[in-house]
């Protein structure tokens, strides 16, 4: 996220939120303005509810008649955002929205599975021996089962207790052995 860009809520009519998302991506692309306002969010949640004795899962909004929206706030990309059909208004003041604290921020994009970390890579291969260099098992040496790059995770196994056990470790916590 780049230091202009911060998270707004905007608030809008209850059911509309997906459709205000819709139309503000829209707006956007038509207009040119990703560089102004970059990602449009509907936070949801997954909740099992019952009918007629049958449970099913469903998503549903977290918070019902509010989008997010990282965006660089200006005179253009606030007119934008508050003309756009079903949005009735930012949150905070009428002349200058409030941003969302960073800590909100990493709350609400973690329980979305959209964590702010970027994504790093590792060069390393499946059957190739690593070492855990923080956590549980530091210091000990793994072989690599499976990498996941969309997680950013390893599946090694170890040696403990002369037992060979599966763990998985962040690319962050290994190094690899030249």
């Amino acid at each position: 996220m780049e230091a202009d860009k911060k998270w707004y809520v905007i608030h809008t009519y209850s059911g509309y939120e997906n459709k205000v998302k819709t139309n503000l991506e829209r707006k956007v692309q038509s207009m040119g303005m990703e560089d102004v306002i970059s990602r449009i969010l509907v936070p949801l949640e997954e909740a099992t509810e019952e009918k007629d004795g049958v449970k099913k899962v469903v998503k549903r909004k977290i918070f019902p008649g509010y989008v997010l929206v990282e965006m660089e706030v200006n005179d253009k990309s606030w007119y934008v955002v508050r003309n756009t059909p079903g949005v009735t208004g930012f949150v905070g003041s009428a002349t200058k929205p409030v941003p969302l604290s960073d800590s909100e921020v990493e709350y609400i994009l973690k329980s979305q599975g959209l964590d702010q970390k970027p994504k790093q890579d590792i060069d390393v291969e499946v059957g190739e021996t690593v070492r855990i260099t923080s956590g549980a098992f530091e210091n000990i040496l793994g072989v690599i089962d499976e990498i996941n790059h969309e997680k950013g995770t390893l599946k090694l196994t170890v040696e403990v207790f002369n037992r060979e056990t599966p763990v998985e470790v962040e690319f962050s916590q290994v190094e690899k052995i030249l």
